[in-house]
């Protein structure tokens, strides 16, 4: 019975944390191009990389000509940016916030972008 109870704890604690996501960059350190994308789980999508890193499976389509050329450890993840969801904002204001970031750092970063 004690089980369930942490079990049950463990799951509310999990939906109670607010959401976050924000801009990440994948950054070819050779050539100094970038892959720049906005998400609702940095997390995800950083360990989507590091998986991609430690098999050896270029982890996006635009890259894998560098990726052949340049090899796995040419390349780096960087949060350039994180967000909090608002209390009370609604998942599409959300996901226009980080569109609206992604957009700002495109325009940083323009003469770099895959």
């Amino acid at each position: 019975m004690e089980n369930k109870q942490n079990r049950k704890e463990m799951i509310a604690e999990y939906k109670a944390k607010p959401e976050s996501g924000g801009v990440f960059a994948i950054k070819n350190t050779h050539s100094g191009k970038v892959f720049l994308d906005g998400v609702f789980n940095l997390e995800g999508s950083e360990n989507r990389f590091r998986f991609s890193v430690k098999t050896d499976l270029c982890p996006l389509h635009q890259l894998k000509d560098d990726w052949n050329r340049y090899g796995k450890d040419s390349f780096e993840f960087q949060v350039l940016e994180r967000l909090t969801i608002k209390e009370g904002q609604s998942q599409r204001e959300f996901k226009d916030d980080i569109k609206t970031l992604k957009e700002i750092w495109q325009e940083k970063l323009t003469d770099q972008l895959y």
